[in-house]
This record gives structure tokens, sequence and C-alpha cells, in this order.
């Protein structure tokens, strides 16, 4: 009988191993050791043998002998430097793959495996180069393409990472996770409809995938389609119960749809499965600031942070809780850092933008403003022209700008005002606003063509938004175009509302109270708590051209008299206006016009006011003829109205004084 050589030995055990007859395969190799104890190849295959079955010390010292017996080994460096990456070894790992490779440039699972511990250790750009090595020299890998592509998206090239997965999926359809960090991609991308396309592959292939439910999710949410995310959400949580992500993108969903109880019960569970799941805690967050619980929501983006501390968006958050509470130059600086960790991050610099504004930091706030058309926050009144933009940039001799308005009314109000710094220009104008503001705009507006938003737009050169105008002329504190009355009222329509109202007994205040027929804490006041004002020596006429139905059977009672039906559009309330002595107004449209129209105004204020009324200050800039009545608190109206009830008080019952 013929005794088997090494050679034939080592070649049954390779054969054996790949059949996956493990032990028998262990035992062709250890003979081979037993004969030949130098024998490189042997301990090479048992080091492969070892590291497949997870014992990757093991592997290692046989990797470690094969390289003792022949340094130049290039697959038992692969092997050890494999090992050790399992280890978590990284560094000494990448030494080994760059030995092998040293050995055998050529050597396609050097390069390969080398890109997977760069990956591991941040180094994602250099593994992204090796990977392009490995595919030089096998291009069918699928895993090297897919790892690629993992690798791009890291790096926020999307588009390359997308062709990756795509020549992965090309290479083997039958794979869920290049179809699933396809979707991914595509969502980066924006393309959420084709990302939504990507999943749904994913799931044909392994329906019960949950990160695939989870990534579907994700995608709904972007599109916006809420009934749908809840229910892959919680097909993801169903499927895998400890899915954090689950419960965290359930909390998302319901936290815009503010059902806020609900978002803080799954921000819970996500955070009872990984306490320090950051996301989460943002999430609790947000809750909180929409509850107007602040110090809360200040504790919650700090323990974010605490667990992530680049984390923008909290930053972000945090900021935003600092500036509702005026601490102004600690929520600047939030701004920035979210900045500095976002380069791209829109709606931190418009908030930025506005924590500048409100300090009166008009030279750079009004530039960091225009980043309001990248933010979510805005972007729906964002307006496409082929004509370029003008921002003040250029001369418009002989050229049509077309100025369209943005935001509300009293945005539109205000800054309608610029419209005259344009006479120096020697242009024409074409001036968009919305229907309800024509008849009053259109006043002693000679040489400006004004139309609605929704007509048919003439030809024009150059358009430049309204509120970018300020940024346009280079507004500064001291340079608000603060001329007026800039708007003025028809004598027909001032007669009109003068017959209606009659003969004058006693002074006349027009009061308006509520911006929105929705309750807003920082812009409505209920009717009820306004009656300290109602003096009887007034005669009181409510602006509202919408009353609340819960406000309206007081109006009567308390002798103030109710047009809303007859004010049509704002021309009425602008006549209406004209016939006060004094117009007292919670922050809406009624104050910007009794101050565009000249009229004197006593403006009540949230404790954080929006950024046009500056912080502190009881005159203001932009309306000479203002006063201001802060909230000292968050809430605290019955102080502002106290405060107006004395001025009032002692300036038309002065013989109530002292009482």
């Amino acid at each position: 009988m013929t005794v088997a050589s090494t050679i034939d030995l080592l070649q049954e055990g390779v054969s054996l191993h790949r059949r996956g007859a493990v032990a028998e395969a262990a035992a062709r190799y250890s003979e081979v050791l037993r004969r030949d104890p130098a024998n490189a190849d042997a301990h090479y295959y048992l080091g492969m043998l070892a590291c497949q079955q997870q014992l990757f010390a093991e592997g290692a010292e046989h990797a470690r002998q094969a390289l003792a017996n022949d340094p130049r080994h290039a697959r038992a460096h692969v092997l050890l430097g494999r090992a050790l990456s399992a280890l978590g070894r990284n560094a000494e790992a990448l030494a080994c793959f760059d030995r092998a490779i040293a050995s055998a440039p050529d050597l396609a699972p050097a390069h390969s495996h080398r890109a997977d511990v760069l990956s591991d250790m941040g180094r994602t750009a250099e593994a992204v180069e090796s990977y392009d090595r490995a595919l030089a020299l096998t291009p069918d890998a699928v895993e090297d393409w897919f790892n690629r592509g993992v690798a791009l998206a890291a790096l926020g090239r999307h588009q390359e990472a997308l062709a990756s997965f795509d020549r992965a999926i090309a290479l083997h359809p039958g794979a869920a996770q290049p179809h699933l960090h396809r979707a991914k991609a595509l969502s980066e991308l924006r393309r959420q409809e084709a990302a939504l396309q990507a999943v749904d592959s994913a799931l044909a292939v392994e329906r019960d995938l949950p990160d695939a439910w989870l990534g579907r999710g994700n995608i709904l949410h972007g599109l916006k389609r809420s009934d749908d995310a809840l229910a892959a959400y919680d097909r993801a949580s169903t499927l895998k119960p400890d899915l954090a992500a689950a419960w965290l993108g359930r909390g998302n969903v319901l936290c815009e749809r503010r059902q806020f109880a609900d978002a803080l019960s799954a921000y819970d569970r996500a955070l009872a499965i990984e306490p320090d799941l950051a996301g989460a805690w943002l999430g609790r967050g947000n809750v909180f600031r929409e509850l107007r619980r602040y110090d809360d929501a200040l504790t919650a983006y700090d323990k974010a942070l605490a667990f992530n501390s680049d984390f923008a968006d909290a930053w972000y958050g945090r900021g935003n809780i600092l500036f509702t509470m005026r601490r102004d130059l600690e929520a600047l600086s939030c701004f920035d850092r979210a900045i500095s960790l976002n380069k791209d991050f829109a709606e931190a610099y418009y908030a930025n933008s506005l924590a500048k504004l409100v300090s009166g930091d008009y030279g750079e706030g009004w530039q960091q403003y225009e980043w309001r058309w990248r933010s979510r926050l805005t972007d729906a009144s964002r307006r496409s022209f082929d004509q370029p933009l003008w921002l003040g940039d250029r001369d418009l001799a002989n050229q049509t700008i077309l100025i369209h308005a943005e935001q509300g009314f009293g945005d539109t109000i205000q800054f309608c005002r610029y419209l005259k710094l344009f006479d120096r220009q020697k242009c024409r104008i074409v001036f968009e606003v919305a229907a309800a503001l024509l008849p009053l705009l259109r006043e002693r507006r000679e040489g400006i063509q004004i139309i609605a938003r929704g007509d048919p737009l003439p030809d024009f050169d150059l358009h430049c938004p309204l509120m970018s105008l300020p940024l346009a002329f280079k507004t500064g504190l001291q340079t608000v175009p603060a001329e007026v009355p800039y708007l003025f009222v028809s004598e027909g329509k001032r007669k009109q509302w003068r017959d209606r109202l009659g003969a004058r007994n006693r002074p006349r205040i027009g009061l308006a109270w509520s911006g929105n027929p929705q309750p807003d804490p920082g812009r409505s006041i209920r009717f009820g708590n306004l009656s300290p004002l109602l003096l009887d020596e007034v005669e009181w006429h409510a602006l509202q051209k919408e009353v609340r139905e819960e406000d309206r059977p007081h109006l009567g009672h308390a002798r103030v008299a109710d047009h809303s039906r007859q004010l049509a559009d704002f021309s009425d309330t602008a006549a209406l206006i004209a016939e006060m002595d004094l117009v007292i107004s919670i922050d809406t449209a009624a104050a910007h016009l009794a101050g565009a129209l000249g009229k004197e105004v006593w403006i009540m204020l949230p404790a954080h006011a929006d950024f046009r009324w500056l912080r502190e200050r009881q005159d203001c800039p932009w309306y000479p003829t203002a006063r201001l009545f802060r909230q000292a608190e968050a809430d605290a109206w019955g102080q502002v109205v106290n405060e107006l009830a004395k001025q009032l008080t002692s300036r038309y019952s002065p013989s109530r004084q002292g009482r």
C-alpha cells in the first residue's frame, strides 16, 4: 500500500474543506504537520478552519506559524489580518494586509479586506480606494461592490454609491441588502418615490426583513404618508421588538402629527431598548419644545449631546430653546456648533439669522436670512424663475423687476415700504401680492404694476422676494426706511366707513387680539382676558376680520363693535383704522397696518417676540408711532393687559387714577 505524500494529504484536506467536511479536513492538515512541522500551507489552512469556526485567536496563531516558516506567504498575511481584525486589533490587521500586498500586489482579497478594516477605522476615503483596487482585479466581486457603495454613502457621495449598489444588484439580484442600501442612497438624493420602489424590491427578496420595513417607514415619513409610515414601523417592531430605530421612527411621525403623548411613549420604548439612543432624546426634546416645557426640552437635548456630542440636530434644538428663553448668545453658540458639524444645515443658518436680527445685527442677519429658501420650514413659499435673482448687485435702469410677496399679510405690509426705494433705480416694478391686499396696496402706487398671486405674470427681467429687499438695500438698524405713512386709504373708502360709524362722541380705539382662528399662545389672547382695558370713556371697535366663535358673544356684552362681516379686504380694515384714535393689537397684520398708516399703535408682544420687534425695546425702528408692551415671562398676558389698562386710564380717565 502506497503511503500518501504530504502534497496529496494537503490536497485531500483542501477538497474535504471545500465540501464542508471540517473534521476530516483538519485531520489531513494535522497529519501533514506531524510529518512536516514547517509546512506553511498546512498551518494556513488550519488557521482558516479555525477562523471559520470563530476561533480567531487560534486562527491567528496558525497564521503566525505559517509566516514563521514562509514570511512571504501573502495569503497567510491576509488570514492573520482577518483574525486580528475580528479580535478588534485593526491597526495590526492593516499592517498585515499591507505586507500581503507588498508580497503579492495582485492579490485581490488583500485589497478587499484592507478596505473593510479602513472602513471600520473610519478612514472611509482610503477604504474606497482599496475597494477600487480590489475590483480592478476581480470586477465581479459582489461584496466589494456592495461595501464600496456603503463607504461612498458614508462619505455623502450618494450618486456614486447608487452606481455601486446597481452593479452589485446586476451581479446578484437575489440579495436584499443592496436593494435596501440603494433605497437609502435614493432617499438621500431626495428621490423618494424611487427609494420606495427600491425598498419594496428588498422586501420582494426577503419579506420579513425588519430593516427593510424600517427603511420603508423612513421613506414614507419623508413622503408625508404618515399612516403608511406608522404601519411600516409597526411591522418592523413586530418582526424585531428590540429594534429601537423603529420606535424612534414611530415617535417622530407621532410628534409631527402633534400626538405628543403617544410620541413620548414611542421614544420611551426606544430608550428602554437603547438608553443611549441620541435620536430618541432629540425626539423627546422636540416634543417638550412643542409643549412649551422648555426646561424639560433643554434637559433632553443635553442628554442627546451627552451620548453624541457631534449631533448637529441636537445642537440646533438646544439653540432653539435657548433662543425662545431669550438666552441669545448661548443660542447663537449652539447654532454655530450645528453649522460647524453640518455645513449645509439650512434650518440652523435660518435660526441663526433670526437670533442675529432680533439682537439688531442686521448686517450678517439679513445675509443668513436667505437660507430660509433652503429650509424645510419655509421652502413651501419658494418660487422658481428662469430670470436671475436681484439682491442689489446690479443696475436696474430700463429693466423690469418682479417683487413677489412671501409669508404672511403682516410681512407684506411691513416690507412693501421698500418699493419707494426703487424710485432712484429708474426701473419698472411688478409687485405680486395676495389678492386680499390688492385694493389697499394699489392706492397711490402710480408707476407700479400690482397683481394678485396666481394671475398671469407679465414679462420681467429680474426678480426679488419681498423680504430679501432689506439685504438688497443693505438695511442696518440705523437705516431702516421708517417714513410713515407709506400706505393710504382712498377718500371714498374712508367716507364709507366714516358714515358707517356715525358721529364721534368719545375717543375711538381699535382692538385686535387674535391673528388666527387657531389660537397661537404668542399671537392670541382670549377676548375675555382683555376686560380690564374696556373703559366706558372709550368707544371700542374690533378690527378682526375673523372672530373666534367663543369670542363673538362677548363683544356685544362688552360694548365692542364687531365689524368682521363688513371687512371685505384690507382696504376696509385700513379705512376703519384710519377712523381710530389709537389701535391696540397683538402681533398681527392689524398692528403692521396701523403702523404703516402712521396711526398710533400699542402692540402686545410675547416674552419671545418675533425678530422685527428686537429685544427689550418699547419703541420700534420700523414703526415710529408704535409702542411695545412685552410679557415679562412666557404666557404672562395678565401683566401686559394690566399695564395697558394703567396707560389707558391715565390718558382717557385720569379721574380714576389713585382710586
